[in-house]
């Protein structure tokens, strides 16, 4: 009588995507080199989105008003990978693009107003009461305001609070839009991963 023989399994890691369905981080047995390239990955499309941002003519009238599309790659990383990477990317984002579309200056207020932003899109995401676009639209305000108070600062007077109603109501908008596309893109990104077409 043969005995019976154990059906061997090849075990290959994943990367546990943060998603309302999956709230885990990604796993720490998965491959760190892929988080290296999703992390690659959405930089490169944040700077390009930036590059992109510099050569549309946006003209608001209003000091400090930007479409923000650099800041769909913070939302995508946020829901993708989880909050630490997020900072690290807004963090990293906002200094590089100073560096190579700006100045001292642009990343002085960049990153007052990308920190600000995503610290108010990671307290919103954790409680788990609203939606991409919500988080989204809290963030662009909360960037705008972030940029504001740097500008007070700096300048010493209240007089640019005048500009406030405004650059919260183009905060919304902005990042509203953003959130939307956010919200359309990531179960794209979640199914193409979750299939292992790519890496």
């Amino acid at each position: 009588m043969r005995s019976p023989t154990k059906k061997q399994t090849s075990q290959t890691p994943v990367i546990h995507l943060v998603t309302d369905n999956n709230p885990h981080k990604p796993s720490t047995d998965g491959p760190y080199l892929n988080r290296t390239v999703y992390m690659g990955l959405l930089l490169a499309f944040a700077l390009i989105l930036s590059y992109v941002e510099t050569l549309i003519p946006f003209v608001s009238g209003v000091p400090g008003v930007k479409l923000g599309l650099a800041n769909l790659a913070v939302a995508l990383c946020l829901y993708l990978l989880g909050w630490k990477e997020a900072l690290i990317l807004t963090v990293t984002k906002a200094l590089l693009g100073g560096l190579l579309f700006g100045n001292l200056s642009i990343i002085i207020y960049s990153l007052s107003g990308a920190i600000l932003s995503i610290f108010a899109m990671i307290v919103l995401k954790k409680t788990g009461w609203f939606h991409i676009p919500v988080v989204s639209a809290a963030g662009g305000v909360m960037h705008n305001v972030g940029q504001l108070l740097t500008a007070m600062f700096i300048v010493e007077t209240y007089g640019l609070l005048y500009y406030a109603p405004l650059l919260i109501i183009a905060g919304v908008v902005t990042g509203f839009v953003i959130g939307i596309s956010a919200s359309l893109i990531l179960p794209l990104i979640q199914n193409t991963i979750g299939k292992g077409d790519i890496f």
